[in-house]
């Protein structure tokens, strides 16, 4: 049984794992908080990142910021200490492209490839097999991994070099905040409207109008069910800052991004911080009639 190793087995950490484990893998877990629901459903928990390492040839990562990254790869029990040729790191959380480009070369002089992985889709898409995973860097590391990766995705894409993935994610999570801020403006108006709620969202599921987030994204509006979230306001506006770097780099505007950003600001200092994205509904219900936002 090959031993999978884990770091950072929170919401989408936790549903990976159970499909690692489903495929017959041993799954070994780190986070630095709770591991409880990780051992519910038959993770083995680890001492330190390093100690995974050492009994892991490929090692999954998915963190929330750039300081835990650089603690799990370099600090006093990291990944460094344990890392050895032919080793592959991945981290699938999404940090600003410096955060993930000073790994490569921690890890390289042990031998280690390190690579640039995103998951595209939410705890309950992972869930489902349904959220894409794109991966970025060593090619060959990265062909090595995609039979695992197909094991909790139905899809995994490969996309050159290092730092690809993670422009990629950014991509995508700026139609996120543009598209989820469009269904809460088309909800908000046919529920003003008097449109019947439910034939609506069938209508416009199916129809040209439609996406893979209104139907999911569109019943909580209706319902007013914003909590336990799916993804939150404070999670989606993590990227925020990235989406911006990345087209001040490369030259282009983004104008429907910042007036969808802005509206979700606005959410986070009404005290919608971890609430499910579903109630920027409440940010343009508001909003006055004559109001522009800019």
């Amino acid at each position: 049984m090959q031993t999978i190793g884990f770091v950072g087995v929170g919401r989408i950490g936790t549903e990976i794992s159970k499909h690692l484990l489903a495929a017959g893998y041993e799954v070994l877990g780190f986070r630095r908080s709770s591991t409880a629901e990780f051992e519910k459903i038959g993770g083995k928990t680890a001492a330190s990142p390093a100690d995974i390492g050492e009994r892991a040839d490929i090692v999954f990562s998915c963190l929330p910021g750039g300081d835990a990254l650089d603690d799990v790869v370099s600090g006093p029990r990291g990944l460094v200490h344990s890392a050895r040729p032919g080793q592959i790191i991945a981290e699938l959380g999404s940090h600003a492209l410096p955060v993930k480009q000073r790994q490569i070369d921690r890890l390289a002089q042990k031998g280690a490839a390190f690579l640039d992985g995103e998951v595209s889709g939410t705890p309950g898409m992972v869930a489902q097999r349904k959220a894409p995973i794109y991966l970025a860097g060593d090619a060959a590391a990265c062909q090595k991994l995609e039979p695992i990766v197909k094991t909790f995705s139905e899809l995994c894409l490969y996309f050159g070099p290092f730092g690809a993935a993670s422009k990629v994610k950014f991509i995508n999570n700026l139609l996120v905040t543009v598209n989820t801020a469009a269904i809460g403006e088309a909800v908000a108006l046919a529920l003003k409207a008097g449109v019947d709620p439910e034939l609506m969202i069938k209508a416009i599921s199916t129809g040209s109008g439609g996406s893979v987030l209104f139907p999911i994204r569109a019943p909580r509006m209706v319902k007013q069910n914003y909590l336990p979230a799916q993804g939150t306001f404070e999670g989606l506006s993590h990227y925020f800052d990235y989406i911006d770097d990345l087209a001040a780099g490369a030259g282009s505007a983004t104008p429907l991004f910042q007036v969808a950003a802005e509206l979700f600001r606005r959410g986070i200092a009404n005290g919608l911080a971890e609430h499910d994205v579903a109630a920027i509904i409440e940010v343009v219900n508001q909003i006055p009639l004559q109001e522009k936002p800019q």
